[in-house]
């Protein structure tokens, strides 16, 4: 059974709706005590960074959440999910959970062709190959909506990138931890399979 984690910010129902439709067993919980005995985790959201960490506090989630990358449970984190899994974020100068060392940073681009949020769909270049990858090459599209990216301490922590006035991480993880700026669950055949393979992972 995949836990999708209710923080309240936003996507939930999105993601519920994609695994259903591939037939994998799921359900929204914010009971960390069950978020600790899934068998996998998938870690949405969008909205404002400070507002989610406050949220999963209240809820016990953020010690939940370390607690089963401790675990070794795979988790999965998709979009703002893939952002306050690092240190800390520009937005609203929010500490954050600190899974993975890094920061998040909001887009500096000068140029007035590039249009902050980053909205639309845009292709990815893998740079190193992973199992929720599978299938999936360099220059496939997905769907991304967000004004602040991931800046991961480690090189090696990263899987691919994306272009949007300049280069930036779109796809990071450790372990059992893997996380993509992008929305997998609005991103179509690329998207559903992304979230497959997620569900077949053995990390």
């Amino acid at each position: 059974m995949i836990t999708i984690i209710d923080y309240k910010a936003g996507n939930q129902t999105s993601v519920h709706r994609a695994l259903n439709y591939l037939g994998i067993p799921n359900q929204i919980s914010a009971d960390p005590r069950l978020i600790l005995s899934s068998d996998r985790l998938v870690f949405p959201g969008v909205g404002h960074a400070g507002a989610s960490m406050k949220v999963l506090q209240e809820r016990g989630l953020d010690i939940a959440l370390k607690q089963a990358y401790a675990a070794g449970i795979p988790v999965l984190g998709i979009c703002i999910g893939s952002q306050i899994i690092l240190d800390h974020s520009e937005e609203g100068d929010t500490e954050c959970l600190g899974i993975l060392p890094g920061k998040v940073k909001r887009f500096e681009i000068d140029d007035p062709a590039y249009k902050i949020p980053h909205m639309g769909w845009n292709s990815i270049t893998i740079t190193q190959q992973h199992p929720v990858f599978e299938g999936l090459a360099s220059g496939t599209e997905f769907y991304f909506v967000h004004s602040y990216y991931t800046q991961p301490s480690l090189p090696e922590q990263v899987f691919a990138e994306c272009e949007y006035g300049s280069t930036f991480p779109v796809a990071i993880g450790e372990g059992n931890l893997f996380a993509v700026q992008f929305h997998a669950e609005k991103s179509g055949k690329a998207g559903l399979r992304l979230l497959q393979n997620f569900s077949r992972w053995k990390p």
